[in-house]
């Protein structure tokens, strides 16, 4: 081999040696930027959320856990709310999502390195929220009443329902309320008036004053939404019913003759009499009561006339202190053996030990402050067959 020969080969194995170094350096140098960026995404993943992550419909990827929950809790829906027949999504003041979750989110999607895998945490409250609304959303209860019944679409008199924090949140109830009252207007028997056959066979008309009842719209609205949500069809009213005077249920509701039924009391106020009617039958009459007087107190200019109209005996009590006001302002404070009240206003049943006077016309100047009494000698049989919630019909003639 000649020198230039050697000459040649001698630049080709430098040449070569120089590329391999060349190439080598450049492999470690990439080689070396690599293992940095490698190193900078797995520190930078250990407390940010890849790319392509949402929670809740809310894009938190590349956000630090902390900001990541922030925003999540500001963006994200957690109402959703039926109006008629359409859903809608919305948030309440209420935290979304809690830090713990988050935690739960970010270790479920944590890679070493960076992914472009997508992530897509749904938010099953919501989704659950808009399942409850979907199940109510063509319900109906038939709510019965005094022999009637009436059906209560959902979607007309419940037109806005949300659901959140695991519950049914009625947003307008006007127009089931609405709707109450007018039937109420048509089944009540509060105030009102109808024919009343009296023991000598003649017809008059009669008010009811505390006697009767009215649909309780209170406890009744609840006991609809109740419904529509347990998916019941109907809803009985008689459960939801109120009263005047000292009960709070009612009375008469579902009785015969008028809500009087035939278990009752009448008093006339011009015959000062009374007949007590037990099951349909009369069981006692009383020829000599007095009620109150009916002249006007000339320092009031009122009088203490028993009040007409239908009451219910609202409790027995035996024995009793009356406590009130005589004309002249005084106060008095009279035992009596036994008192039924039938008023509020403190009229009722009560034996008189002290009155001499029982004669027809004693009601006219010298009555009672409006109560009912009977003679000592007849009291204990009047006890003896009035009921607590009977009826007194009080009438004029």
């Amino acid at each position: 081999m000649n020198q230039k020969t050697n000459n040649r080969y001698t630049n080709l194995l430098i040449a070569v040696a120089a590329i391999v170094v060349i190439i080598l350096g450049g492999f470690l140098i990439f080689q070396h930027h690599n293992n940095a960026k490698l190193a900078a995404q797995e520190k930078f993943n250990k407390t940010h959320f890849n790319q392509n992550v949402t929670i809740y419909d809310v894009n938190v990827g590349k956000l630090t856990k902390n900001k990541a929950y922030i925003k999540v809790n500001k963006n994200a829906k957690n109402r959703a709310t039926l109006e008629k027949d359409k859903i809608s999504f919305s948030k309440t003041d209420k935290e979304i999502i809690s830090k713990k979750e988050i935690q739960k989110y970010f270790d479920e999607q944590h890679t070493k390195y960076d992914s472009n895998k997508k992530y897509n945490f749904e938010n099953k409250d919501l989704i659950t929220a808009e399942n409850k609304l979907n199940a109510i959303k063509n319900r109906s209860v038939t709510y019965h009443i005094d022999g009637k019944s009436y059906v209560f679409k959902r979607d007309k008199l419940l037109p806005k329902v949300s659901y959140y924090e695991g519950q049914y949140h009625f947003e307008n109830v006007e127009p089931l309320k609405a709707k109450i009252e007018s039937i109420n207007k048509e089944v009540t028997t509060f105030h009102k008036s109808y024919p009343f056959k009296l023991p000598d066979g003649k017809t008059i008309t009669v008010k009811n004053e505390s006697y009767g009842w009215a649909i309780n719209t209170k406890h009744l609205i609840p006991a609809v939404e109740k419904a529509i949500i347990d998916g019941k069809s109907e809803v009985q009213g008689k459960n939801y019913i109120y009263g005047l005077g000292f009960s709070t249920y009612g009375t008469g509701y579902g009785m015969s003759n008028h809500g009087i039924g035939d278990t009752y009391i009448v008093v006339s106020l011009k015959q000062q009499k009374a007949w007590f009617y037990k099951n349909g039958k009369r069981v006692l009459v009383l020829d000599d009561v007095v009620t109150g007087t009916a002249a006007k107190n000339p320092r009031t200019q009122t009088s203490d006339a028993t009040p007409t109209g239908v009451w219910y005996i609202e409790y027995k009590q035996s024995p009793s202190v009356l406590r009130g006001s005589n004309d002249d302002g005084s106060s008095y404070a009279s035992p009596v053996k036994y008192w039924m009240p039938f008023t509020i206003s403190g009229c009722g049943f009560h034996d008189a030990s002290w009155r001499t006077d029982w004669s027809k016309t004693a009601y006219l100047k010298g009555g009672s402050h409006g109560c009912v009494n009977v003679k000592p000698s007849e009291i204990k049989k009047v006890w003896d067959v009035v009921e607590e919630m009977e009826p007194v019909i009080i009438y004029d003639k």
